[in-house]
């Protein structure tokens, strides 16, 4: 593996950090945050980097899909009070993500406070990958912090282009997701199966095609079924499509068959991946698949990884969270890894890593000539 350098090995003393954060929740209609989960999965990172004396943090995340212009229905402004909660820090907020507003934002933290910077996607340079917009991020800091796994499949001006500006660093959060996917992808306990639903079959049939290769069982469910089935994509006898539907015609949820033929492999399995809804999980009854084997996974003793934005919105509303095995924040991201693909964001930080390690190979060598 390669190398990527933590924030274990940085004196953040005096220092000002930039430190990107996945803020890109659902909010309910009073603009309070539904995915608490992801806003406190960098909390451990933001309390390592604030235990030194004179650092400064800003937090940059993106929001949606503003098209690379300022739109306030975009804006991170409604989460300062959910993002301070959620890490347990007082939180400032400042409309902007560069420039004046930020310097000035950092010289107004007293020790224990953050700072929350205004929506990256509201610059077309963000989503370009703009070496002059990361510049203008980095501008104002000493230190950049990768703390979103989720966004490492983006090459994107605040995840790849700024390490080419600033020391770079992984947070404790990412580094745990990587290890986690890279066990249950190298060396999983068999029995070992996946758990294939929501939509987009070409986002997850790369993903199956994995999982068919190197797990026990793969069971598919939801929209993903319903298009392997219309187009008659051929599997292997690992994967398992539906049997059965609640309702054959509309095929909006798998059928009480299906379902307690999944059930009985859930039980089976030492390790489970599950990527998506077995139906439409939002009405009923079409939710009942989905709950009846998350139910199943919930008393599983299996090693249990989950990811997707509509996996983390099931296991919140059902308070299952921090039940049901190891929560990946990046639903992407996680597809992309598991399928063998180089993530952008990673190997930025590796190449951060790998360039500092020539830099001071060269200055020693040069002390001693």
């Amino acid at each position: 593996m390669a190398e990527i350098r933590d924030i274990t090995e940085v004196d953040f003393t005096g220092k000002k950090v930039l430190l990107r954060v996945d803020f890109n929740v659902e909010l309910d209609p009073e603009g309070d945050a539904l995915e608490r989960f992801k806003l406190e999965a960098s909390k451990e990172t933001v309390t390592k980097i604030l235990s030194f004396p004179g650092v400064k943090v800003a937090l940059l995340s993106h929001f949606g899909r503003p098209e690379g212009k300022r739109d306030e229905a975009y804006s991170l402004r409604p989460m300062q009070d959910d993002v301070a909660r959620a890490l347990g820090v007082p939180t400032k907020f400042v409309e902007d993500c560069i420039g004046d507003v930020v310097v000035s934002g950092l010289k107004s933290l007293v020790d224990g406070e953050v700072l929350l910077l205004e929506n990256v996607r509201f610059y077309s340079g963000e989503e370009s990958n703009d070496q002059t917009f990361a510049a203008s991020l980095a501008a104002p800091f000493d230190i950049f912090v990768n703390e979103a796994f989720s966004v490492c499949h983006r090459n994107q001006a605040s995840v790849t282009a700024i390490t080419n500006i600033l020391p770079s660093y992984a947070g404790m959060r990412l580094l745990e997701e990587r290890d986690k996917l890279d066990e249950i992808r190298r060396s999983p306990m068999h029995p070992a199966i996946a758990i294939i639903g929501g939509a987009k079959i070409e986002t997850k049939l790369p993903l199956i095609r994995e999982f068919e290769r190197t797990y026990d069982a793969v069971l598919v469910g939801g929209m993903v079924a319903n298009e392997a089935i219309d187009q008659g994509i051929s599997f292997s006898e690992k994967v398992l499509l539906p049997a059965d539907f609640q309702d054959e015609d509309a095929r909006l949820d798998i059928g009480p068959k299906t379902t307690a033929m999944f059930i009985e492999i859930v039980k089976r399995a030492r390790t489970i991946v599950w990527n998506g809804p077995m139906g439409k999980f939002e009405e009923k009854p079409y939710d009942a698949g989905t709950n009846a084997i998350v139910h199943a996974m919930s008393e599983s003793s299996a090693e249990i990884v989950v990811g997707g934005g509509e996996s983390l919105t099931i296991l919140e509303r059902g308070n299952l969270i921090r039940k049901v095995g190891f929560v990946c924040t990046g639903g992407g991201a996680m597809l992309e890894y598991m399928s063998g693909k180089v993530l952008p964001g990673l190997a930025a930080l590796e190449a951060a890593a790998k360039q500092r390690s020539v830099g001071f190979a060269a200055r020693h060598l040069s002390k001693l000539l």
